[in-house]
């Protein structure tokens, strides 16, 4: 019974061990919360699963996957995917960047500004989908409005029924609410930047676009890094903006992918279909994400 204790009490002793110990059920429950559902999901995209014609089932490889790389409405998906993503990312960082600029300034009221500003980030999906589509109303939307009102226009117009119109209009509501955590990030690197540089620079006679080029931004590029990132991946994962505003129209223009997932695995009920559907999105959006992070990496240690 001594030798028994001896051991349990050499196990705890040791840090690794104990370590393994705690975090043991902490990694059985997500093994059983994720990687079950994920190879369960993998096994089904390797399957001809269709509701409708359950006669039809059968394990078919990798089909599903070849016949996505020649699905002409999938990869158009995939494309406004791309620049859905590519656009909003490049816009929120701009903006983020140049909001957080000012918010890091001394002003009257400033608190109550950076309090006021994270509210588009906070609000539900949903609701600021919901938000911008009566705003772009044809009929009581409030861009109609303050456009005629500005005599820019003179009659009110269906701004998502222009296909490039729409694209842009959903890529500004995007952005509306996901510029927040840009600003959040930013102004938390920008308050770690010591105030002697600046006055270094400022001593040696250095202009204001100077002292930003050469000391801002590279004490802020591992954080644009990591920012732009989330940012793109999180463009691929956009659901409820689109489908509440456009549905995925106007021909459709701003069908992303997660919404041609939703319609083939929901309303057409092709479940192996739409499961590849999904793994070969995941795989298109790991790619570059991996191949980034590596760049990323690669600069900061340079930094």
């Amino acid at each position: 019974m001594r030798i028994t204790k001896a051991r349990y009490r050499a196990i705890f002793d040791d840090p690794r061990t104990l370590g393994v110990v705690l975090i043991a059920p902490a990694m059985l429950a997500i093994l059983a919360i994720v990687l079950l559902p994920l190879l369960s999901s993998l096994w089904l995209s390797l399957q001809q699963r269709d509701l409708p014609r359950p006669q039809n089932d059968a394990f078919i490889w990798f089909k599903n996957y070849w016949d996505l790389l020649h699905d002409p409405r999938y990869l158009n998906s995939l494309n406004a995917t791309f620049r859905f993503s590519l656009v909003s990312t490049i816009l929120e960082l701009v903006l983020g960047v140049a909001i957080a600029l000012v918010l890091n300034q001394k002003f009257f009221g400033r608190g109550f500004v950076r309090g006021l500003m994270i509210l588009p980030w906070a609000m539900p999906s949903i609701v600021n989908a919901a938000m911008w589509k009566w705003i772009y109303n044809a009929d009581y939307g409030a861009l109609n409005a303050l456009l005629t009102q500005l005599h820019l226009i003179d009659n009110y117009r269906i701004w998502l029924a222009e296909p490039v119109t729409a694209t842009v209009l959903v890529i500004l509501a995007n952005v509306w609410k996901e510029t927040p955590f840009t600003i959040i990030l930013v102004l938390a690197a920008l308050q770690t930047i010591p105030d002697d540089l600046y006055e270094a620079s400022r001593v040696d006679g250095a202009t204001e676009w100077y002292s930003f080029l050469k000391i801002t931004l590279p004490m802020i590029l591992p954080v644009l890094m990591i920012a732009g990132m989330l940012q793109f991946i999180w463009g691929f994962q956009t659901f409820e903006l689109i489908y509440v505003i456009t549905g995925g129209g106007p021909f459709s223009t701003t069908e992303l992918t997660t919404l041609r997932i939703y319609a083939m695995t929901f309303r057409s009920l092709r479940f192996g279909y739409g499961a590849a559907m999904a793994y070969l999105t995941s795989l298109v959006i790991l790619i570059p994400a991996v191949a980034y992070i590596r760049s990323a990496y690669k600069r900061v240690v340079e930094i």
